[in-house]
């Protein structure tokens, strides 16, 4: 494996891209992660409510939890730690509180690690972990497909975040709905946050890794049963 900050720096970008592209077939436009609850519920109905939602689920659960997780398997796969790769691997997998987030995180692993078995990233060790992080959780596959991929573990968080927050944005449009205008600029005021949710997720001490979110548990739990759903969470 190369040194990841290495590779040509317009070839790292557009593997980034490709990483954090909607067209990644890996089904992530199928899961709002509660939100469609919430909509449902009542408690978002415009833009200014979605961006609340959806930037404080950035920077109170994404930024301290599962960016965190990623941020250190990127760094465990890298330097080929695999224990300390599966165990957070299982960390996160046992953080999802609900069923759909749990099932969420399988399915999105599961295909993210076909699609790099697939384009031939996986090197033998890599292949081997993803085989010994059954079932894989997403940011376990991510990690590993980085790898493959060759690409600056910081530039690759950040993707993961965009991803993330892109597609809780669009969730949102197809929901409340709103207009392209109005989702862009969702994106322009919600990503604007995304830097200072990579500078805490890179900081924060193990023991303070959290995904405490009761409130997006409660709207995941109750989506399980609700009647009439576009989305799988």
């Amino acid at each position: 494996m190369n040194d990841l900050d290495t590779l040509e720096p317009t070839l790292a970008l557009v593997r980034l891209l490709q990483l954090a592209s909607p067209a990644l077939p890996i089904g992530a436009y199928s899961y709002s992660q509660g939100l469609e609850w919430v909509v449902a519920a009542g408690g978002v109905r415009d833009a200014a409510a979605a961006q609340v939602w959806i930037g404080d689920a950035l920077e109170l659960v994404i930024a301290p939890g599962e960016a965190a997780v990623v941020w250190r398997l990127l760094n465990a796969v890298q330097s080929e730690d695999w224990s300390q790769a599966g165990e957070w691997n299982d960390w996160f997998r046992a953080s999802r509180e609900t069923a759909e987030l749990r099932a969420e995180t399988e399915q999105m692993g599961s295909s993210l690690c076909k699609l790099a078995s697939d384009l031939e990233l996986l090197d033998t060790p890599a292949a081997a972990a993803a085989a010994a992080m059954v079932p894989v959780t997403l940011p376990g596959a991510y990690a590993l497909i980085v790898r493959g991929f060759d690409v600056p573990a910081a530039g690759a968080l950040t993707a993961y975040i965009w991803s993330w927050l892109e597609n809780q944005v669009l969730a949102a449009m197809k929901t409340i709905p709103l207009g392209h205008s109005a989702g862009q600029r969702l994106l322009v005021e919600l990503g604007a946050r995304i830097p200072a949710a990579v500078t805490l997720a890179r900081s924060i001490a193990d023991e303070d890794v959290s995904s405490f979110a009761p409130g997006l548990a409660l709207a995941s739990s109750r989506h399980e049963t609700q009647y009439t759903r576009l989305f799988r969470s």
